[in-house]
């Protein structure tokens, strides 16, 4: 047994590579024949030094029997020899029960049965695989159509490999396709589910299977959402529409999309892209779509909404980002209802007029209802007790550091060489206030300076006494839905409002 280096070329575009082949050399009718055993594929890793180890110890898992002498043998070696005596071991003769079986279809009289005693106690668990996520996983994607779906796509063999284990890999371990990767050479049986070396597929693969996936993204969204409403007889009631976006490191100058803007992972100093999603009331997703990074959401409505064919009255929700005055007025002119939390207005609270329910984790809310002036909108104003009081613990201890660096500052200045220039100590005056998270607008900080006005001798401040009410009124949301109509039900539905 050894291992047979060859140079082919790719027939497309003339590229020249090596594959590598486990053989076996047997002598036929006098002459010597070369079979081949295994195909290595062009990604074999195992240095040319160390072939006739790897040989040597694929014979011994083989052929298991006392050693003479100790083979060494280090991980990768004993790795890849564990695979490819696994693979070997698949692909030998079957065994007596399969020969009784296939003896019996052709009926023919069985092979005699014999019995082999194993020692329990000598035995080794070697590479064990899960199983579970990934039958379930096939399953699904059998029953949603999608394995069909990329084959009339014309998806290759090993792309369509790729984006199974991509997919079921979120399923079983969420991560990044190198983490899945990971996953599906070290831990998954999904490869002898599919009947697929996952061990011998570059990294790469699963990199080309998500372009794949993104290329057909519209055709195989759309199939998908129409078999899943037909499985679960959804109605098309209810769409939730939301962005968020995601940094790239680097300049990444081939995506034309990445932008520059204000990054929702705080990582505004990397170009970013914004993704964009409806689900619709079950969770599952009727359309996606990437956009610049530097979109406006409020923006991207009317395009993501176009061409749903959502029906009449169907509900849209959606965050402060999107719902703008003019997506407002859009939604009603296309026969949507919505439910949004508004933009700025008043945010007053009536105690006489609310209401008090408990949520699911059994704490106190406050609501009340009213019409807008218009008598077209619905408006839900929402206090929360426990939420003032987090909101104004946080203000609190906001307020201590805050204090705490203005103290710095002012003990700084007894000190004979510290800076008292007044623009300066404006500078880390402006950068203390940038970290205090919107505390310092309750305060009033002035610099003392001496005649010249050169020089700072102190620094006073005072809290502005309205903390509580402003923390107050923070925690107050107010959510319209619309349109309604003057007797308080939702225009064309005939049922009360639940709000």
């Amino acid at each position: 047994m050894y291992i047979r280096q060859t140079r082919t070329n790719n027939k497309v575009t003339g590229e020249g590579y090596f594959t590598f082949r486990l053989v076996r050399g047997e002598r036929v009718a006098g002459k010597v024949r070369q079979i081949t055993l295994l195909n290595l594929g062009r990604n074999f890793a195992i240095k040319q030094d160390d072939w006739p180890v790897l040989c040597r110890r694929i014979e011994q898992l083989l052929h298991p029997q006392e050693a003479l002498l100790p083979l060494p043998c280090t991980g990768p070696i004993e790795s890849a020899a564990q695979r490819y005596a696994g693979l070997l071991i698949v692909q030998a003769p079957m065994n007596d029960s399969s020969a009784a079986e296939a003896s019996d279809a052709a009926g023919k009289p069985r092979p005699p049965v014999t019995f082999e005693e194993v020692d329990v106690d000598s035995l080794q668990v070697m590479q064990p695989r899960s199983v579970g996520v990934e039958h379930v996983g096939l399953h699904a994607l059998a029953e949603l159509g999608i394995i069909d779906q990329l084959r009339e796509l014309g998806v290759n063999g090993v792309l369509r490999a790729s984006i199974i284990g991509n997919l079921i890999g979120r399923m079983g371990r969420p991560g990044s396709e190198l983490a899945t990767w990971n996953w599906l050479q070290r831990t998954s049986a999904l490869g002898e589910l599919i009947d697929v070396d996952f061990l011998s597929m570059l990294h790469m693969s699963l990199y080309r299977a998500s372009d794949v996936l993104m290329k057909h993204r519209e055709v195989i969204e759309t199939r998908l959402f129409g078999t899943v409403r037909t499985l679960f007889g959804l109605e098309e009631t209810i769409t939730l529409y939301d962005l968020t976006n995601t940094y790239f490191e680097g300049e990444v100058p081939s995506n034309r999309k990445a932008k520059r803007a204000r990054s929702k992972e705080k990582r505004s100093d990397c170009p970013l892209v914004t993704l964009g999603l409806v689900v619709d009331g079950s969770g599952f997703v009727r359309r996606s779509q990437t956009f610049e990074g530097n979109v406006s959401e409020a923006g991207t409505l009317a395009g993501m909404l176009t061409g749903l064919g959502a029906p009449a009255g169907a509900l849209v929700i959606m965050d402060a980002g999107i719902a703008t005055e003019a997506n407002v007025v859009w939604l009603v002119e296309h026969g949507y209802r919505y439910l949004v939390v508004r933009r700025g207005g008043t945010r007053q609270f009536d105690e006489t007029q609310a209401v008090t329910i408990e949520t699911a984790d059994e704490q106190p809310l406050r609501l009340q209802k009213a019409l807008s002036e218009d008598g077209k909108e619905l408006q839900l104003f929402c206090h929360s007790p426990g939420r003032q009081l987090k909101e104004v613990a946080m203000l609190e201890s906001f307020s201590q550091r805050f204090e705490a660096g203005l103290q710095q500052m002012q003990d700084g200045l007894a000190k004979p060489r510290a800076e008292k220039r007044p623009d300066k100590l404006q500078e880390r005056l402006g950068r203390l206030k940038q970290k205090s998270r919107g505390t310092s607008q309750h305060y009033t900080v002035d610099l003392v300076t001496d005649e010249s006005g050169k020089r700072v001798t102190g620094i006073t401040w005072q809290k502005v006494p309205r903390e509580a009410r402003r923390a107050r009124r923070r925690t107050l949301a107010s959510i319209a839905c619309a349109p309604i109509n003057s007797t308080g039900t939702r225009s064309g539905s005939g049922a009360p409002t639940p709000c």
